[in-house]
């Protein structure tokens, strides 16, 4: 997927604008917050659990080579083929190549956000292979000209009933349907045929665990099950290194947590382990298997300030609740993670320069870390990226400028209490007796678009001691 972050303050602007995507993007606190909420009320130690994740996570992570040979040893035993890509171009030539050397001419393939780091589809059909996506949300965005997902877990949340039944009678060729049964059903009628006449599978892996072999697929509408048991022959999961668990009782303790904090429920409607093609005996599964695991850039993060990141589980929990990404959706970040995660994740990936923007699309406000399921300081870290871009000159020299005469100033106590009472009358004054400020010198970019409540003219220590 191109990189399209440094365009970030003009996607914005646009999707403020555009009313209907703010009507869409509610179904986050009213589906999303409300049902996470209530779903880990369930569990009789929340955050017990949580500190058990973490501690899992981070045991796999600071011994990732060790636990990604067991699992390559372990997999190749039960056997599939395990590959490893340092990039996510060379992910999609392994896969292309695994489809040239079984003929392939159509791919299923379930939904998997490290395929759109790849840009898997466009690969494949350069190739000559059809890609068929058999989420319902990506087949969606797929007939609508390839468009890219905004958000990790529903992938089409951008988009209301209206516009989807305008895209099935454009495409589908059939008369407009508004009821959603019917809706799905046709998009069932459409997709069904393709998916009994692919070649090979493609799924995303939630996790593999290193001491099975096996890769671990959770989804709401079993759609994996069109790219794993019936009809291909090939099976291929792509997914990032990080992934890796050491144990299936390390799974069940993050699957405790992962659709609880992701779309509010229990558990999802399908968790698939699978491991190995098809034995001797089985009714159904493929002929062969193979495992693409892709760093681009995961290593790069081991060991330095940011190693955090890498455990996250995907769950989405820090977009649905961050009230930039409830304002502006997953298409104003500009690469595959959208949300605070995307704005560590895609400067991470990508390089600082090319999303300059992002580490500053949040208000710092920390909810992203207090529904984290696995405890990522994602405040803190979008705070280390802003250091770096200061640091490297990579922000407007009148940005680092004022920054560099504000922390003069708060160094010296004296000169910080004088410039504060100078400021809180200046501004006091600057309100001409009214509650608000609709318009400050130096900071258009704030009273552009609210208005600024007006200081009653004293210092916090003034009042302080007018109250004592």
């Amino acid at each position: 997927m191109e990189v399209q972050s440094m365009h970030f303050k003009a996607r914005v602007g646009q999707k403020l604008a555009d009313q209907r995507l703010q009507h869409n993007l509610k179904k986050l606190s009213t589906k999303f917050v409300s049902g996470r909420a209530s779903a880990i009320t369930e569990l009789d130690d929340f955050e017990g659990t949580r500190d058990a994740a973490v501690e899992r996570r981070m045991r796999a992570i600071r011994n990732l080579d060790v636990w990604l040979e067991i699992f390559e040893k372990n997999a190749t035993a039960a056997g599939a083929t395990v590959l490893f890509a340092e990039s996510a171009e060379d992910a999609s030539r392994l896969v292309v190549d695994i489809a040239k050397k079984h003929g392939v001419k159509k791919a299923t393939k379930s939904k998997s956000m490290v395929s759109e780091e790849m840009a898997l589809n466009r690969a494949l059909e350069a190739a000559g292979v059809q890609p068929i996506e058999t989420d319902l949300g990506e087949y969606i965005l797929q007939i609508n000209n390839n468009e890219a997902p905004s958000h990790i877990i529903a992938p089409v949340v951008h988009k209301d009933k209206e516009e989807i039944s305008d895209l099935f009678a454009r495409v589908h060729h059939r008369s407009r349907l508004t009821d959603i049964p019917q809706m799905t059903r046709e998009a069932r009628e459409m997709l069904r045929p393709q998916f009994l006449s692919a070649d090979m599978g493609i799924t995303g892996g939630n996790f593999v665990i290193a001491e099975t072999g096996s890769v671990a697929i959770v989804t709401n509408e079993g759609n994996e099950g069109m790219c794993t048991i019936l009809p291909p022959k090939v099976h291929v999961v792509v997914t990032g290194i990080e992934k890796v668990l050491p144990t299936l009782e390390d799974f069940a303790t993050v699957l405790r947590l992962l659709p609880r904090s992701a779309t509010g429920q229990s558990i999802s409607n399908y968790v698939s382990i699978l491991t190995g093609p098809k034995r001797a005996g089985d009714r159904d599964g493929p002929e062969h298997m193979y495992y693409v695991l892709v760093d681009g850039g995961r290593t790069g993060l081991i060991g330095g300030e940011f190693e955090e990141m890498l455990r996250c589980i995907r769950c989405g929990a820090c977009m649905n609740h961050c009230p930039v990404y409830q304002k502006i959706g997953g298409h104003s970040y500009g690469w595959v993670y959208p949300g605070p995660m995307g704005s560590v994740l895609t400067p991470s990936y990508v390089g600082i320069e090319n999303a300059l923007d992002l580490p500053q699309a949040s208000t710092l406000c920390g909810e992203c870390h207090v529904v984290c399921p696995v405890k990522i300081p994602l405040p803190d870290l979008l705070r280390k990226l802003r250091e770096k871009q200061v640091e490297r000159h990579l922000r407007p020299v009148t940005e680092r400028l004022g920054l560099m005469a504000w922390a003069f100033v708060a160094k010296r106590p004296a000169l910080y209490r004088l410039a504060s009472k100078i400021g809180v009358r200046f501004l006091r004054l600057l309100a001409g007796g009214k509650k608000t400020i609709s318009r400050l010198p130096f900071a258009s970019g704030w009273t552009d678009y609210r208005d600024l409540p007006a200081p009653s003219g004293k210092t916090f220590r003034e009042l302080y001691k007018e109250r004592r």
